[in-house]
C-alpha cells in the first residue's frame, strides 16, 4: 500500500494589520531641481510628484522594515512571537548576505520565524502577500509578516533627470493570519522577460569591482514610455482579471491601491477598469514618491489613517514593474 503524506486542511487567510515608515526627510521638487535641469511644473504635470522622502545614513533598510513592522503587528494585536514566516520585498537591498528578513527577524524579536528575501522589483509586495496567503491557508504558517522595503536613492543617480525626481525610499508590511472567510482573493500574475531591458541596472557589481573606471557604479535605468505603455496594455487587463476571479464587479469596489508608478498612469489604470467615484484611489504617490516594494503597503496605511478607506471594504492591490512583472490581488481590509 503506497504510503501517504498528512498535509493540513486548507482555510482561509486575510489581511490582519497594517502598518509603514516614512523617513523623516521630506524633499520637495524645488529641492531636487537644484540638481536635476528640471523644474516643479514639470515634475508635476508629467508625474503628479510634489514631495518625497529620503533617507537618512540611520534609516537603514532593517530599520525602516522593522519599524513598519512593529505598526503592523500592533494593529493586528499580534505578538512578534507569534509570527511564523517573516517575507521581504526589496530591489535596494545592497547587502546580498546575510537575508534582510532574518535580520528584520532578529530586530523585532520574531526569533521563531522562518525568514527569506523576495527579489520581484515594484511587484514584490503583492508577490509576498500570495506567498503569505498561501502558507496561512495550507497551514504551514499561522501567522505571517509581509514587509517591502526600500531605499531607491541607493540605486538611483541623483543627477539623472529622468527617474531621480521619481523613486525615494520608505517601508511598509502587512501580517497575514487565519480568517474564518475569505479575505485574499487569488492572485493573478506574470512576468514578461521580454521587456527586462525596460528598467535595469547600468552594470552588475561584478563589472565594477573588476574596473570601477570602466563599468561605472550600477545605477538603475529606465525606459518610462515602454513601462508605461506595456503597463496599459498587459496590467491594467490583468487587474480586471483580478477582480473577475474574486468576483467583485468594479462597480462595487471599495479601494484601488496600484503601485505608486505615478499620478497619470493611476489615474488611467482607475479609468480603463471603469472605476466610479463609490472607489476611493489611493495617490500616495503626490507626496510619497515611487517607493517600488513599499508603494502599496505605504499607500494602503495612508488610506486606512485618512478614513478613505475602514475595516471590511474590499481592495484591489497591484503591483508592477521590473521583469517586467505584475501581481495582484482583491483584499479584504482590516
Amino acid at each position: 500500500m503506497p504510503q501517504q503524506i498528512k498535509v493540513a486542511e486548507g482555510g482561509h487567510s486575510a489581511i490582519l494589520g497594517v502598518g509603514g515608515y516614512r523617513p523623516r526627510r521630506a524633499v520637495a521638487n524645488d529641492e531636487l531641481c537644484r540638481r536635476i535641469d528640471s523644474t516643479d511644473e514639470w515634475i508635476v504635470s508629467h508625474s503628479g510628484i510634489r514631495e518625497r522622502r529620503f533617507a537618512a545614513p540611520d534609516e537603514t533598510l532593517p530599520a525602516m522594515a522593522s519599524a513598519a513592522a512593529g505598526k503592523a503587528l500592533a494593529h493586528a494585536g499580534v505578538q512578534p512571537s507569534a509570527v511564523d514566516l517573516l517575507l521581504v520585498a526589496s530591489m535596494s537591498n545592497l547587502v546580498q548576505t546575510p537575508p534582510l528578513a532574518a535580520v528584520v527577524a532578529h530586530d523585532i524579536g520574531a526569533r521563531q520565524a522562518a525568514a527569506m528575501d523576495l527579489s520581484a522589483a515594484c511587484a514584490g509586495f503583492c508577490h509576498a502577500l500570495a506567498v503569505a496567503s498561501d502558507a496561512v491557508r495550507a497551514g504551514s504558517a499561522r501567522h505571517v509578516l509581509v514587509i517591502g522595503a526600500e531605499r531607491m536613492t541607493d540605486i538611483v543617480d541623483p543627477a539623472d533627470r529622468t527617474i531621480a525626481f521619481l523613486f525615494a525610499d520608505g517601508a511598509g508590511a502587512v501580517v497575514v493570519g487565519p480568517s474564518d472567510t475569505p479575505g485574499i482573493g487569488p492572485v493573478v500574475r506574470r512576468a514578461d522577460g521580454a521587456f527586462a531591458g525596460a528598467l535595469r541596472m547600468t552594470a552588475g557589481w561584478d563589472s565594477f569591482a573588476a574596473d570601477p573606471a570602466a563599468a561605472g557604479r550600477p545605477w538603475m535605468r529606465m525606459d518610462g514610455r515602454r513601462v508605461f505603455r506595456w503597463a496599459m496594455d498587459e496590467v491594467a487587463p490583468a487587474a480586471r482579471r483580478a477582480l473577475t476571479v474574486a468576483g467583485i464587479p468594479a462597480a462595487e469596489l471599495g479601494v484601488f491601491v496600484p503601485h505608486q508608478a505615478n499620478l497619470r498612469m493611476i489615474d488611467l489604470m482607475a479609468e480603463r477598469l471603469g472605476l466610479t467615484d463609490r472607489t476611493e484611489v489611493a495617490r500616495d504617490v503626490v507626496v510619497s514618491g515611487n517607493t517600488s516594494a513599499a508603494s502599496v503597503p505605504l499607500a494602503l496605511e495612508a488610506m486606512l489613517d485618512s478614513g478613505r478607506a475602514r475595516g471590511g471594504q474590499s481592495a484591489l492591490l497591484l503591483g508592477f514593474g521590473a521583469g517586467l512583472n505584475f501581481a495582484g490581488q482583491v483584499v479584504l481590509l482590516p
